[in-house]
């Protein structure tokens, strides 16, 4: 099993203190270092044994300068912002050996990542000297990013596709094929370089979460929905993070607005925050080339109150046993859409009204792997939910649940998410989940 936890992600991380929190935020330079320290182990441990399970001994990416393959960007050295020219990545797993021989056909060395195999003076053609190299390798099965159903494992484009097949012999086109389970396997799998820090950037996630949930940000009356979207942006910024996608703060309170889900999660409209509301974020970090996707709730005392209403906490245990429900439903081989369909009937038997969309999470927000449910299609999701789960693979448990609120009048949802990883056996949260609202309180509770 992979050891991982915050205690040894803090081996490698220097802290910088902000307010009351501190937050394992690295310098530039010391961070570019730790992004190839894991990238180099992942290309020396990890995959090796993935390029075995899918049968491909030589994978070949290919992208030129600012229309990257997607998997071609996760190997590129930090000080890559982007490939140069066109750049073309060799990976080689000679029979019977546990490494991969790993060579750039490009212009430039990309650092000492790849073994530069192309000099230009030598042989000016670019096609030419891959076509040579693989010559050389004698590879049984070339792989190449093609995928009808993943996006992230589709990344070689029409024209280099057309110009690799042109130069290839007929000997060498004869042994291309689609490498869409090594590039989402190589997505979806997590290093225990990358599980030993994750839960730290995980972490961060959910300190920034309690900043903002709180009396410092939020005065009931007037502080909008708005402000707090644009405090998550400055906030990411001022801690040197970024974020990939922006965020969504969104109201449910005592009036006659139904649930709608969609704008839940695309309303701009700026909602003045007020004594009685239940709020709720959609919020996400990227740091060394991870991501974090994270959904917490909020209530907002009353005059008189202490807590929130006993039938609100008991909406937040619904959406928990749901969490509970689908995470016990989770192994190795199953696919997203049994995983679906097994935890909808069991929390319906239960009494509670499901709702699941959790997807991937890594080196991508909305990763490659295993989809268990859409919003929008809780009865399957047809070939990505068809993909079976695998070990080391991390996941946004993204769902909810639907309670009655007599006192409201009408329905409120329960939306949570929380960032986990799966080892094969079971799930485990990063950081912990939401059990309990964040209050945030009138002046009489400052």
């Amino acid at each position: 099993m992979i050891k991982y936890g915050f205690l040894l992600s803090l081996l490698f991380f220097t802290l910088s203190s902000y307010g009351q929190y501190e937050y394992p935020i690295l310098p530039m330079q010391e961070r570019a270092s730790k992004i190839d320290q894991m990238l180099k182990d992942k290309l020396d441990n990890t995959l090796p044994a993935l390029m075995d399970a899918t049968g491909i001994d030589m994978w070949i990416l290919i992208s030129r300068e600012y229309n990257e393959d997607p998997v071609l960007k996760t190997m590129l050295p930090a000080t890559w912002l982007s490939a140069r020219r066109r750049t073309i990545l060799v990976l080689f797993k000679p029979e019977g050996t546990d490494q991969v021989e790993r060579f750039a056909v490009a212009r430039y060395p990309v650092t000492d990542l790849f073994a530069k195999a192309w000099d230009k003076d030598a042989q000016p053609d670019q096609w030419q000297g891959l076509v040579d190299l693989i010559a050389k390798k004698k590879p049984q099965k070339i792989g190449i990013n093609i995928s009808e159903h993943f996006a992230l494992a589709d990344g070689i484009n029409t024209t280099e596709h057309q110009m690799l097949m042109r130069a290839l012999p007929e000997s060498m086109a004869k042994r291309v094929v689609s490498a869409e389970n090594l590039a989402i396997a190589w997505l979806e799998t997590r290093s225990e370089m990358e599980l030993a820090v994750y839960p730290s950037i995980v972490e961060m996630g959910h300190q920034i979460i309690r900043e903002l949930y709180s009396n410092e940000v939020i005065q009931p009356g007037k502080t909008t929905t708005q402000d707090l979207v644009w405090w998550l942006r400055e906030r990411s910024r001022e801690l040197k993070l970024t974020n990939w996608f922006h965020p969504t703060v969104s109201i449910q309170r005592a009036n006659a607005d139904k649930f709608d889900h969609l704008s839940t999660f695309t309303n701009n409209n700026p909602e003045v925050i007020l004594p009685g509301d239940l709020l709720h974020l959609d919020f996400g970090i990227t740091y060394l080339r991870l991501q974090t996707d994270q959904q917490q709730h909020a209530y907002v005392l009353r005059e008189g109150e202490s807590d929130a209403p006993a039938y609100l906490k008991a909406a937040l245990a619904n959406a928990n046993r749901l969490q509970d429900i689908f995470t016990q439903r989770f192994a190795v081989g199953k696919t997203g859409n049994q995983i679906l369909k097994e935890s909808r009937e069991q929390a319906i038997n239960e009494g509670i009204t499901p709702s699941i969309y959790t997807h991937p999470i890594g080196y991508h927000g909305h990763a490659a792997g295993t989809t268990l449910g859409m919003w929008d299609a809780q009865d399957g999701v047809p070939h990505n939910g068809d993909y079976p789960l695998h070990q080391n693979t991390a996941y946004s448990i993204e769902l909810n649940a639907t309670t009655h609120i007599p006192e409201w009048g009408k329905d409120i949802r329960i939306m949570l998410e929380e960032n986990a990883i799966f080892d094969g056996k079971q799930v485990t949260y990063f950081d912990g989940r939401q059990t309990e609202f964040h209050i945030i309180g009138l002046p009489e509770y400052n």
